[in-house]
């Protein structure tokens, strides 16, 4: 039993140390990595109409008898190829006339606080301006809480630029689009919603702990030096007055004017002074406050227009060494324990 003690003892010691030597090196080559270029990555395009097809086939081969399957695939490719027979004479006799088919282009933005997904949107964004014409179709599948203002400032510029271009731009939300979520959907001509999905929140929050008296009872000093009255209005160490109270309040006051003359010129169908109280909606309720215009899932809004546009889904890839993965890791993981907390904290009321 002793000798089983003794060697538990030192298997739980090397396996310490070596998860430490792990560790200190990830953070060693995170540190390294920070003063190296940005890794360049590449746009994945998947056709959703061919992945359709082949779970189509995938799930016909179980559930069909081998005969009629059999007689399917037959005649399915005796229509293809009077398909391709017919489009080819068609090409040969009037290419002047002959226009190409809808293009609906898919992308997925699945928001944190800090909308880090907007590095890669703004990647997609520029690939697809780049072949998208105005009968082509951008749907982007938004997921988000919201969060700090100017990530989703820029986040809705970028979804902006789309829009812009005459280009038809549908958002469509499944679970919840709320506050910075909801300043990107009302960019979109046409905002589709599942109908218990989360929408709206259209006002801005700021919350701060203070632990002056804390420092204050343990005799700790906390100074701050600022240049201009209001380069600091609120601390979390320091004795916070009532005049910077009373101007952080005006700072959020001027923050949400904002919001809602954005919201209010992207959506003018929407009665903002009504919808703007911080307030939430179900997706059936969003449809009344005209916050949304469908009630549908973006399964649903995508697979209807499989038989007439071509569906192709957008997804920037990021191309990492080994380095980059072992250092970034563990950097991301820390940082997006943080994130996933604080959006917890957030969407907590959302609960049901």
């Amino acid at each position: 039993m002793e000798f089983l003690y003794e060697y538990g003892l030192f298997l739980a010691k090397t396996i310490t140390f070596v998860v430490a030597i792990a560790i200190v090196l990830a953070l060693v080559v995170s540190a390294g990595l920070k003063n190296k270029p940005a890794a360049q990555g590449n746009i994945k395009i998947t056709k959703l109409n061919e992945r359709f097809d082949e779970i189509q086939d995938e799930l016909k081969s179980v559930i069909t008898d081998d005969e009629v399957l059999k007689a399917q695939r037959k005649q399915k490719k005796q229509e293809e190829k009077a398909e391709k027979k017919r489009k080819k004479k068609k090409a040969s006799t009037d290419t002047d006339d002959q226009e190409p088919p809808k293009r609906l282009y898919l992308l997925n933005f699945d928001g944190d606080i800090k909308a880090s997904a907007v590095d890669h949107l703004r990647e997609e964004i520029t690939a697809l301006l780049s072949i998208a014409t105005e009968k082509d179709e951008v749907v982007v599948r938004l997921e988000s809480g919201g969060g700090m203002v100017h990530s989703y400032g820029l986040a809705s510029s970028q979804l902006a630029r789309i829009r812009d271009k005459s280009i038809p731009l549908t958002v469509c939300v499944d679970k919840v689009a709320a506050s910075g979520g909801y300043m990107m959907a009302c960019v979109a001509q046409k905002i589709c919603a599942a109908p218990f999905a989360v929408i709206g929140s259209i006002g801005v929050v700021a919350q701060l702990p203070n632990f002056h008296r804390l420092l204050k009872k343990n005799d700790v000093d906390f100074e701050m030096f600022t240049a201009g009255e209001y380069k600091r209005t609120l601390t979390m160490f320091g004795e916070n007055t009532d005049k910077g109270r009373e101007k952080f309040t005006e700072d959020l006051e001027t923050t949400h004017t904002l919001f809602k003359t954005f919201v209010s010129t992207q959506r003018p169908v929407v009665d903002i002074d009504k919808v703007a109280t911080g307030e939430v909606w179900f997706g059936s309720q969003a449809k009344e406050q005209q916050l949304v215009d469908e009630l549908i899932t973006s399964d649903d809004y995508i697979t209807a227009q499989l038989g007439e546009a071509e569906i192709y889904e957008l997804e920037y890839e990021l191309k990492k060494s080994l380095p980059e993965r072992l250092g970034l890791d563990v950097q991301h993981a820390i940082e997006n324990s943080i994130t996933r907390l604080f959006s917890r904290l957030n969407s907590s009321r959302f609960m049901q």
